[in-house]
């Protein structure tokens, strides 16, 4: 089994989306190993996205995932990073297909309620800033 790391961002929360998301998710099924609630701290959003530094939209996306509370979490199931992306669409909501996560809730490019892993190696990479591995283990 596959694991896959997701982050929902703070609109989520605020549009009372989270639950609806997470169904999505289960119905799917994939499994949750590990979620929480938190608010991040800059430097741990600044390594997350270390690859947009410098890029026009760096700023206004690291501003706003420490804005308030994010969802943070990890869910197994088979292909799970494949079938996350499916599910949550083009990162531009315009761009999304409707059924996706992003286009049938998400608002703006930046505002698009969900970031998902997009292979293994980002997964091992994004979930070791968030998780420790007594969070991760069964």
């Amino acid at each position: 089994m596959e694991r896959s790391f997701i982050i929902l961002k703070p609109s989520c929360l605020k549009r009372a989306l989270v639950g609806e998301i997470i169904s999505r998710f289960e119905k799917k099924g994939l499994r949750i190993v590990q979620l929480k609630v938190a608010r991040l701290p800059r430097e741990k959003v600044e390594e997350l996205y270390q690859q947009h530094a410098g890029k026009p939209f760096y700023e206004r996306l690291v501003d706003f995932m420490t804005s308030d509370r994010v969802v943070l979490m990890v869910v197994e199931g088979r292909n799970a990073i494949d079938v996350v992306r499916r599910m949550v669409g083009a990162t531009d909501p315009v761009e999304a297909n409707p059924g996706t996560i992003r286009g049938d809730l998400a608002l703006d490019k930046t505002d698009n309620l969900i970031h998902a892993c997009d292979s293994p190696e980002s997964y091992e990479r994004e979930v070791r800033i968030f998780f420790d591995e007594r969070e991760l283990s069964e």
